[in-house]
């Protein structure tokens, strides 16, 4: 996979005050749009709002994998080891701890190892 660029832990960890606001606007904003109702054009208006977050997001680099909403689950491509990885935080997470090979998803999370923090 190619991706725009690859995270340090620490680069990664600077970015989460400002992904941890655009994470809380993509909750609220999703929040909001299922209780629109059935009014299309407020619908139509959030749903523009939610792509230009997530448009937000990517354009960091980084990548929002909660889609139900529930909690705001962000992945950063790194290299861990020479492995390329996503760095993986939740919402309700303080800091950045976990990541998980690409091809295993937030079910193989594993701790970040202790070298990698301080690189």
């Amino acid at each position: 996979m190619d991706f725009k660029r690859l995270f340090t832990p620490r680069e990664a960890q600077s970015a989460l005050p400002l992904v941890r606001q655009i994470v809380a606007d993509i909750l609220e904003t999703a929040r909001r749009i299922r209780e629109a109702g059935e009014d299309d054009d407020e619908r139509a208006r959030l749903q523009s709002d939610l792509e230009e977050h997530m448009q937000e997001l990517e354009s960091m680099g980084c990548f929002f994998k909660d889609w139900n909403f529930s909690v705001g689950l962000v992945d950063f491509p790194a290299e861990i080891d020479g492995e390329t990885v996503f760095l993986c935080w939740r919402s309700d997470e303080s800091e950045l701890s976990w990541y998980h090979p690409i091809d295993e998803g937030y079910q193989g999370r594993r701790p970040l190892p202790r070298a990698s923090l301080v690189e």
